[in-house]
């Protein structure tokens, strides 16, 4: 009998999406949980020693970190998503990392607090989206026709530009086509779209409206804004 798999998650976490593709991806039955991270209850103070999400149960085995538990996955459950080569495998790590890094600029985008730090961020995000560009050849994945942990980690990142460009015309991807496209496959992905709950872009919208940033304000405006005239 297999050891049940609990996947610990906050509906938000764009972290948790990238364990929820790649159990998707090796068809793994697993539960999902949700953790209200603001209120943080015993048992996941126990079984996640950084306190964030995503957290893997294998059993009563915690495994924190996403990569960490990707990897564990990748591990342990058929198909291989990792390449088998040992150059191309740490090539791939380092994509994932890159992955993260993009995170951290989409927060410290979101988060803002004034219009010029909001254009600066996100002139940085065009800036690794054109590095990204480079990086990528014919496609459809990352790997060419192989899907891959990289196309796990983009998954995610893409997803939060679905809302921001419903809020306004950044920009992001105007030097970057071949990432656009990759962005438009990866939204079609049975694996890639089951990995957020139905009400996701209305929870991240609201989560958005709440920061108190200068992208907050453009929501504001953006929703108070007279309804044009048929």
């Amino acid at each position: 009998m297999q050891t049940p798999l609990t996947l610990v998650s906050h509906v938000l976490c764009p972290y948790v999406q990238r364990a929820a593709i790649v159990l998707s991806e090796k068809r793994v039955p697993f539960t999902r949980r949700d953790v209200d991270l603001a209120n943080k209850p015993a048992w996941f103070r126990a079984v996640s020693p950084l306190g964030k999400t995503p957290v893997l149960l294998v059993g009563d085995t915690p495994i924190f970190e996403s990569a960490v538990i990707c990897e564990y996955l990748d591990d342990t459950q058929p198909p291989r998503l990792h390449p088998a080569d040992a150059l191309q495998r740490a090539r791939h790590r380092a994509w994932m990392e890159f992955g993260s890094a993009v995170l951290n600029s989409i927060a410290a985008f979101y988060g803002a607090r004034d219009e010029a730090s909001l254009l600066a961020r996100r002139d940085e995000l065009v800036q690794r989206f054109a590095v990204l560009d480079n990086a990528l050849d014919a496609g459809p994945w990352f790997d060419g026709a192989r899907f891959s942990i990289v196309d796990a980690v983009f998954g995610p990142v893409f997803r939060y530009f679905d809302t921001f460009e419903r809020i306004g015309d950044f920009g992001f991807f105007a030097a970057a086509p071949k990432v656009r496209a990759w962005r438009d496959r990866l939204a079609q992905r049975e694996s890639v779209r089951a990995a957020v709950a139905p009400e996701y872009d209305a929870r991240l919208l609201q989560f958005l409206r709440q920061r108190g940033s200068a992208l907050s304000a453009r929501i504001a405006q953006r929703e108070q804004a007279p309804a044009r005239a048929c």
